[in-house]
């Protein structure tokens, strides 16, 4: 089966707000609330890919930056349908240094419990280890889910309409997370 359409679903050019909480929240807040998609009831099927891409700049403190967390989520706050995993952040201090998020989903099951397989990776300065650009090696970044076996999501009710939420979350109250870009989309080999 050959994947040949590409549909956008949803983006996003210009800033969202900036968090700075140590909770779970819509990076699709403010400006950036226009990427909030209502996917259809039973758009999906079997075979199908989303696609997220995204990115923007972070901040974390030195010592104890704490961790992040990114997910896809059905629902605004709901059920997280992909999960980027708990990623430990640098313990090197960062002010706004960029990072962007790649993720391909395959739609493994459909209906009212259907459910995404996803891998990808994020790269940042802010990553774990990783040296300033102008001493190398490198963007660094973790390829994702991190530190874990790729696993099929969570079930989620696509037999109905959800709104997909693009979540972040950190540990500690002392870094802050903005989205300047965000790009949902859906590949498919049956069309639109």
């Amino acid at each position: 089966m050959s994947v040949g359409y590409w549909e956008t679903l949803a983006t996003v050019a210009a800033d969202g707000t900036a968090l700075t909480a140590a909770a779970r929240a819509s990076l699709l807040q403010g400006s950036a609330k226009a990427g909030l998609y209502t996917l259809p009831a039973n758009k999906l099927r079997i075979g199908d890919v989303l696609h997220l891409r995204a990115s923007g700049r972070i901040s974390c403190v030195v010592t104890t930056p704490g961790s992040i967390t990114f997910d896809l989520s059905a629902g605004v706050g709901g059920t997280a349908f992909f999960s980027s995993a708990v990623i430990p952040l640098n313990i090197v201090a960062k002010t706004n240094v960029p990072w962007i998020l790649d993720v391909e989903m395959i739609v493994r099951a459909v209906g009212n419990a259907a459910n995404l397989f996803g891998q990808g990776f994020w790269l940042s300065e802010a990553a774990l280890n990783v040296a300033v650009p102008s001493t190398g090696p490198g963007p660094g970044g973790n390829t994702l889910p991190y530190n874990t076996a790729p696993v099929v999501g969570s079930n989620v009710d696509f037999s109905i309409a959800n709104i997909i939420d693009f979540n972040f979350t950190q540990t500690v109250a002392t870094g802050s997370v903005t989205l300047h870009n965000y790009c949902l989309s859906l590949k498919t080999s049956t069309g639109f």
